[in-house]
């Protein structure tokens, strides 16, 4: 399929989907929400997904003046509204739910609408010239995306507080020992530690995997009780995959197995 805003190439088993305006630094409008949304969708045979930004940015934020529905005609207010509810909250949802791993390789500034973008992907790589803000509170907004679901779960509520509402930058290392992010690393190494992640990920069992992102995500909004049996339903689901025989047969032969994500 083709996208005017981000790009998009398969390598092996990984999709790697580049946000592709940098000259905007990679921001974000309604448009490119909606091919984000698409790209996920259509995974074909991917079993991991690889999501990064050209040039100097990953994500810049949102861009409400491309592509505005409505125009001028439109109060700031009502036309965020709509763009969130239309465009970026489904796409958000997708990159939370797609039932592969998601990797962001985060080099540059992720603000904004692309903040949430990185942090929603299951794990964060960032160079050390990478960094995170809420800007929100320094044009009078409110931070959105998911963040406010986020960042109090991974940093908890006072750095979240700090985030949001002082509007400081997060830089890479710190970011790592906030427990915001998954990993920094150098920034001329940041794309190598991406893609053999990425790819080592496309290589476990793909099923087991979905199901851990569900267990996971459930785990943060229910009781102990209903986590145990979304634990139990997930295991069932992963059991009577080809690659739990192969898993088993691997353990009891004492070789690596080799997964085939089904």
């Amino acid at each position: 399929m083709s996208y005017e805003t981000i790009r998009t190439e398969q390598d092996g088993n990984v999709l790697k989907i580049t946000l592709n305006r940098p000259e905007r630094l990679n921001a974000c409008p309604p448009q490119m929400a909606d091919e984000i949304f698409a790209a996920l969708r259509d995974l074909g045979d991917a079993r991991a997904v690889l999501i990064t930004g050209e040039g100097r940015a990953f994500c810049s934020g949102a861009d409400l003046a491309a592509n505005a529905e409505g125009g001028a005609s439109i109060e700031g207010g009502a036309r965020s509204y709509t763009a969130l509810q239309k465009h970026y909250n489904p796409m958000i949802q997708m990159l939370a739910n797609v039932p592969v791993p998601v990797v962001a390789a985060v080099g540059g500034p992720a603000a904004g609408v692309g903040c949430s973008i990185a942090l929603a992907a299951d794990f964060v790589l960032a160079g050390k010239k990478g960094y995170f803000l809420q800007a929100f509170v320094n044009i009078g907004l409110v931070p959105d995306g998911g963040s406010s679901w986020m960042l109090p779960r991974l940093i908890g509520l006072a750095q979240a507080t700090r985030m949001m509402m002082l509007g400081e930058r997060i830089h890479g290392e710190e970011a790592e020992r906030l427990g915001l992010i998954y990993k920094c690393v150098e920034d001329d190494a940041l794309m190598a530690e991406a893609e053999a992640l990425a790819h080592k990920l496309a290589d476990g069992p793909t099923i087991a995997l979905g199901q851990m992102k569900q267990t996971l995500r459930a785990g943060l909004e229910s009781d102990f009780a209903n986590t145990l049996r979304a634990e139990a339903e997930g295991q069932r689901v992963a059991g009577n995959s080809k690659d739990a025989r192969i898993g088993a047969i691997a353990f009891l032969k004492k070789t690596k197995a080799e997964f085939t994500g089904s």
